[in-house]
């Protein structure tokens, strides 16, 4: 979210990955070969407009009205926003499995009216013990595709969003941990309705088949994919659910929770070489926001490992150099100015930014304003540049919720394939 700057207190934009149910991302940073890379998840129609809605009190807004009735149920509760956030994302973990679980990472900021500050927090999954940096390369030492690399044990990182959202939960939380694991344990046993998207994406995925806990769980002995309305139910995942409610998610990380999927990574198809020393030392981390002007408002973001933070405030940068105010806001120059400016700032996030714990990422330069006029003086106004190069660093060679005291976050869908490794852990 982003608020006028002579606001004291100002607002974040959150950017949350999640992946598929109890089955784990890939590694990131250790992509394969670009050319075979998987598209984000696949659309599955376009929702008719609607008019504006408003809130007096909260806003909640998430992908299923599922979840988004479980975080105004919370708020209703008396529950903070970091509470409502919580109940959303575990009954997401049930309805939208395609896209969001606790088998994947998060990032996180939290904004407090009371003292106008903003804090970022990482989730991100992290590489085992075991990575290398060859571990994705064929016999003769090219970059396997990608479906051949992520969808097994191989690309399997540790899940750090439990781990995350607990942290956030011990410093913003109101109501108890495990009573917000209720609206999901609940729809668990008594059942959901499958979303037409829910559908869709099981019926196009092609590699849930190959596991036999996925094909169980999304498919009829028949093989074919769940149907549209169809109740489903998912009593193991009430069962681990309610296990992390009542012992924290300690028990996820070197509880029988973690030996299960431990062994489900070592045991696939193209096995990974996840331990239980990998899970045990995971920890979430507190991160440096970053922000920036734009205009007349100040606009936060995720710091690196995330690349959405630095890419936003950098496309941002670069179109302070033009006049948008002038332009129709659906005019193909306005398309054509904001198409170039992400091109320049996507350039520059391919080659610059990663994981700061392990590589230096010139952050300070690239959102210096000078820099930024600079790669603004490349865009024409008349013609798309035919190619789009990094630029160049001095000395380096990388859904939503407003509550009623102003607290928000918000959930971005994942830029990742649906289901990610095909991989689900058969939690009896």
């Amino acid at each position: 979210m982003i608020f006028p700057q002579d606001m004291v207190n100002f607002g974040p934009m959150f950017r949350l990955y999640f992946l598929f149910l109890l089955g784990f991302l890939f590694l990131h940073g250790c992509a394969p070969a670009p050319d075979d890379r998987a598209q984000p998840e696949a659309a599955t129609g376009v929702a008719n407009a609607v008019s504006a809605v408003r809130g007096t009190q909260f806003m909640v807004a998430a992908a299923n009205p599922h979840a988004a009735a479980a975080g105004r149920h919370i708020l209703r509760q008396g529950g903070s926003a970091v509470d409502a956030a919580i109940a959303m994302q575990m009954v997401l973990n049930l309805v939208e499995p395609q896209s969001s679980g606790i088998g994947g990472g998060g990032f996180l900021l939290h904004y407090d009216s009371a003292s106008g500050r903003v804090a970022a927090y990482d989730g991100r999954e992290s590489a085992p013990a075991g990575a290398t940096a060859e571990m994705f390369l064929d016999l003769l030492g090219q970059p396997q595709k990608f479906f051949e690399a992520v969808v097994g044990g191989k690309s399997v990182g540790v899940p750090g969003l439990l781990r995350m959202l607990e942290l956030v939960h011990e410093r913003h939380g109101k109501l108890p941990w495990d009573s917000l694991f209720s609206p999901a344990i609940q729809l668990a046993e008594t059942g959901f309705a499958v979303s037409p998207r829910l559908h869709g994406l099981i019926a196009g995925d092609t590699y849930l088949r190959a596991s036999a806990t996925a094909k169980d769980y999304f498919y009829s002995p028949g093989g074919e994919p769940l149907g549209v309305g169809e109740t489903r139910t998912n009593m193991p995942l009430a069962r681990v659910l309610r296990a992390i409610a009542q012992n924290g998610a300690g028990i996820f990380y070197e509880g029988w929770l973690a030996r299960d999927m431990v062994a489900a990574v070592r045991d696939a198809n193209n096995p990974g070489t996840l331990s239980l020393a990998d899970m045990a030392a995971y920890e979430a981390k507190q991160r440096s926001v970053i922000c920036r002007p734009y205009r007349r408002w100040r606009v936060c973001g995720m710091p690196p490992p995330s690349s959405g933070g630095i890419t936003l405030l950098q496309a941002l940068g670069i179109l302070d150099s033009f006049d948008l105010s002038a332009l129709e806001p659906d005019s193909a120059k306005t398309v054509h100015l904001l198409s170039e400016a992400m091109g320049l700032a996507f350039a520059d996030r391919n080659t610059f930014m990663a994981d700061p714990d392990f590589v230096a990422v010139p952050q300070e330069e690239l959102l210096d304003p000078g820099y930024l006029a600079a790669r603004a003086g490349l865009i024409s106004p008349h013609e798309t540049m035919d190619e789009v190069a990094p630029g160049i660093m001095s000395g380096t060679s990388h859904n939503g919720l407003i509550w009623r005291l102003g607290k928000p976050w918000s959930f971005p869908p994942p830029p990742i394939s649906a289901s990610s490794t095909g991989k689900a852990t058969p939690w009896p």
